[in-house]
């Protein structure tokens, strides 16, 4: 079938195409980077271009030599850990936070909702330095400054408001005389949510919590406001080798965080359709 009606009119035509051409523009624009930056983590040179043996696809010119260095190097493999230690307690909180204050804010009764809202996904809005800068003489005077909690906190506060806006959205379709059911049937609060209120918001959660966690295990400007030498980041590691040494394991490094962000973008789809279909929004 065609994807326009036979009776548009030339200008529609015109548009629907152009609209077309644009967008593929401007993907082009964003991914291209990217696309450069992979297949030169394969340079069998220590350079950030690409050889002439690169260029003729010539196997001696690709190697994974930087992908050896950075799992084998203590250094970044520090970093590594310190990511992986940080990221995912973050999420934890951020999860928690974020999902208390969306059903709060989702009751009809409570007072000043949109400033509330406003205040709590400001770290979105504040630009990153402002709000790191501010971190750091919050979590220096009640001494959390230079730790491993400081850090988690500061990337649970910035990781709350994707999950407050994605479990917001989620309870936009749910129903509340699924609640209400419940609890003329005798369950607590508690059991409500657990049984009744949770699983129907569960896809906005755990999309909520991948953004919490992307944001977590990329983010470099705070860390390096509140942390230590002992708290050194993939992101700052990369950061500080780009000032102090020009190291092609960065586009390694590089190049497995843009497969492991694509992963869960996937992931992220596809429970975007899985609550469409619950909420009724989409075919089953």
């Amino acid at each position: 079938m065609s994807a326009l009606p036979p009776y548009s009119s030339s200008l529609q035509i015109f548009w629907y195409y152009a609209f077309r051409v644009i967008c593929g523009l401007i993907f082009f624009f964003l991914i291209f980077p990217i696309l450069v930056i992979m297949p030169l983590s394969f340079n069998a040179e220590d350079f950030f271009t690409f050889t002439p043996k690169m260029l003729a696809f010539d196997p001696d010119g690709y190697s994974l030599k930087h992908y050896v260095d950075f799992f084998t190097n203590p250094d970044w493999q520090q970093a590594l850990w310190n990511s992986v230690t940080i990221a995912p307690v973050a999420t934890i909180f951020a999860t928690g936070f974020g999902t208390v204050a969306a059903i709060g804010l989702s009751q009809s009764h409570v007072p000043f909702k949109s400033a509330i809202m406003a205040i709590l996904i400001s770290p979105m809005i504040v630009p990153l330095i402002i709000s790191a800068a501010g971190m750091y003489f919050f979590y220096s005077r009640i001494g959390l400054q230079g730790t491993y909690w400081g850090v988690v906190m500061a990337h649970a506060a910035l990781g709350t408001p994707f999950v407050i806006i994605t479990v917001t959205a989620t309870l936009v379709g749910f129903d509340r005389s699924l609640t209400r059911a419940s609890a003329s049937l005798g369950a607590n609060p508690v059991t409500t949510f657990f049984k009744v209120q949770m699983p129907l918001i569960m896809p906005g959660v755990i999309s909520g919590a991948l953004f919490a966690f992307i944001t977590s295990f990329d983010e470099v400007v705070v860390v390096l406001f509140l942390g230590s030498a002992s708290q050194k980041t993939l992101p700052w590691q990369m950061f500080t080798g780009l000032r102090e040494q020009i190291s092609p394991t960065i586009l390694a490094v590089a190049t497995l965080m843009v497969v492991i962000s694509i992963i869960l973008l996937t992931v992220l789809e596809l429970l975007r359709r899985r609550s469409e279909r619950l909420r009724g929004l989409a075919p089953s």
